[in-house]
């Protein structure tokens, strides 16, 4: 099961500093050695997930099973390596050895989707007993380096081996918020692929995890300081992500630009288009100009180098440089220069949240369904084929959240079945603006609004641009439930987190 790579934003803290990466890999024979091969095949693994995905359409429900393979990798700590996609939301992991036909069961024991790697422990340990981890590399490969990918793609049951290069190296958004080294690759690599290694010089030096639709032979793999920085991340047992810089920031290539900021012509950086945060105590201010990251310079592209022939975005120095939650950047500001200690937090809080790997809350009343709004929630629109024109989901996309919200509150689904319903229009995909007038903050401010409510009548009002107002008789409202929940198959009238507030009256 591949992932698209059509990938954004995401941003641990750093292990070391940059020198270990910055080497020029060993000269080496280019083929692997026997020794190796047979390595490699006795450390891949099958990975066989039974996923059941969020249905965020009906979040009292699960979308139904789906069965997926993928592949894996040994390491240390009889564990195994594979990517977080093959395994996200499964109820069921099996790992199956190339060279033993019995399936071992497995348990998620970490997963960062951010990054798209999760690891996976077996019941049963005697499986590692005569299967040591794969030596990963220490060092970024080079390009033209030779490569051999690992796994169980679509096309076959047994292991697939396939040949090619390190085409390029880049720093690029992995998803929402984070970003990451990623080596592409032209071995082909398929479905079925993902979480298989990648081998160059005798050592494994990433993790297969994408590649590109509608083309040939573009893949893409996790490298190894990637992986080492979400183990290092795991240990505590507690994924917290990367450091990262939420900034708007644009390139300094235009030269009314360095008119307008009566800028040097040795001066080289980006600009700080729009800062993250607006107070006066965040270091970083519209129209200054990022010079340096650390000792290294930043070009007016944004890019630094790393080693003599490699070239990436200057965020990568983030997860190198970053200590104590924090990074030194040189700043030209009005003209002077200026060494700032720049806050590189490993979350940053969002008004519209992905899911990860949690399933949404949610909370039914009466004919009304309300849930946590996500960005998933906003692709349900878009497969309705539903207008976003005036929809604050979009409007608020990236958004921090307020003093006024903590989070969006959508109402998912249409209404139930019910006299109640009669003569209201469809209110899927909108957003509740108040409750009896009361603004709504978050999803459990909805729930203990609803649950202390003592007028005769319950008023609904949204966002949306052309929405109508809902109004339900109260008392009747809240005696419906029970029968509208048993008559459509529902089982909960609301997810644990909020049912816990609905009851604690």
């Amino acid at each position: 099961m591949m992932k698209s790579c059509r990938i954004v934003l995401y941003g641990c803290l750093a292990a070391c500093l940059l020198a270990p990466w910055a080497l020029a890999a060993p000269k080496a024979p280019d083929e692997p050695s026997p020794t190796i091969s047979h390595e490699a095949e006795n450390t891949v693994v099958k990975v066989f997930s039974t996923i059941r995905r969020p249905d965020v359409a009906r979040p009292w429900s699960k979308a139904s099973p789906l069965e997926a393979t993928g592949s894996g990798v040994i390491i240390e700590g009889k564990r195994i390596l594979t990517n977080a996609h093959v395994v996200a939301f499964a109820t069921q992991v099996q790992v199956q050895s190339t060279q033993a036909g019995d399936k071992m069961s497995a348990s998620v024991a970490a997963v960062a989707p951010g990054v798209d790697l999760a690891i996976l422990k077996l019941d049963d340990e005697s499986f590692f007993a005569n299967r040591p981890p794969l030596p990963r590399a220490s060092v970024l490969p080079q390009i033209k380096d030779p490569v051999l990918a690992y796994g169980f793609p679509t096309g076959g049951t047994s292991l697939s081996i396939t040949r090619g290069i390190v085409s390029r190296i880049e720093f690029v958004p992995y998803a929402l918020l984070t970003s990451g080294l990623r080596i592409q690759i032209d071995a082909a690599v398929n479905a079925g692929n993902s979480g298989g290694p990648a081998i160059a010089y005798d050592k494994m030096i990433g993790l297969v995890f994408s590649h590109l639709a509608n083309s040939e032979n573009i893949g893409y793999i996790i490298p190894n300081e990637e992986i080492e920085l979400f183990l290092k991340g795991v240990a505590d047992g507690h994924y917290d992500g990367k450091p990262g810089m939420y900034d708007d920031l644009q390139t300094l290539e235009n030269p009314a630009l360095r008119g307008l900021l009566k800028l040097d012509n040795a001066v080289r950086g980006m600009i700080v288009h729009r800062a993250d945060d607006s107070s006066p105590a965040y270091p970083l201010k519209q129209w200054d100009v990022i010079t340096r990251i650390g000792d290294h310079p930043i070009d007016d592209e944004g890019m630094v180098w790393i080693r003599n022939n490699l070239r990436v975005s200057f965020r990568y120095l983030i997860q190198q440089t970053a200590r104590d939650g924090a990074v030194p950047l040189t700043v030209v500001r009005a003209g002077s220069t200026e060494q700032i200690r720049m806050p590189v937090p490993t979350h940053r809080p969002l008004l519209i949240d992905s899911l990860q790997d949690s399933y949404p809350s949610y909370f039914i009343l009466g004919p009304l369904v309300f849930e946590r709004a996500t960005l998933e929630t906003l692709q349900l629109i878009r497969n309705r084929g539903q207008t976003l024109v005036g929809n604050p989901l979009v409007a608020r996309l990236g958004e921090r959240p307020d003093a006024e919200r903590d989070e969006l509150v959508i109402v998912p689904a249409p209404l139930f079945p019910h006299a109640l319903s009669k003569g209201y229009g469809d209110p899927a995909g909108s957003i509740v603006k108040s409750v009896n007038g009361t603004p709504v903050r978050s999803l459990a401010h909805l729930v203990a609004l609803l649950r202390d409510l003592k007028d005769e009548f319950l008023t609904v009002d949204f966002d949306n641009r052309g929405s109508e107002a809902l109004v339900f008789p109260r008392a009747q409202l809240v005696a419906s439930t029970e029968s509208i929940l048993t008559d459509n198959g529902v089982r909960a009238q609301g997810s644990p987190d909020m049912l816990k507030i609905w009851e604690g009256k």
